[in-house]
């Protein structure tokens, strides 16, 4: 039986640009067998968002944070979405 489908939207504010968190973000989730996006907004905020089963979705800022001590995440929140069925792949935007 395969696990269901959640999408997650997170914005996250602070030492998330200029220190490879959208590259770490696309291996995390390639690894997790994840799909979606993750983008830098113009106020050096970022935007992630993610699809696949629950259990992964849990590891996946965790996975990103592990990875590099240079990314310092002050704040972020999370919404949850309807999954997009046609979506392959993750990519990063812009």
């Amino acid at each position: 039986m395969t696990a269901p489908v959640e999408r997650r939207h997170w914005h996250l504010t602070g030492t998330v640009q200029g220190v490879g968190f959208r590259y770490r973000a696309q291996y995390a989730a390639q690894l997790l067998d994840l799909t979606g996006w993750v983008a830098n907004n113009w106020d050096g905020s970022v935007d992630l968002e993610a699809q696949g089963p629950a259990q992964s979705l849990d590891r996946l800022l965790p996975t990103i944070l592990r990875s590099s001590h240079w990314i310092s995440v002050e704040d972020f929140s999370c919404k949850t979405l309807p999954p997009v069925p046609e979506e392959r792949g993750f990519r990063i935007r812009g």
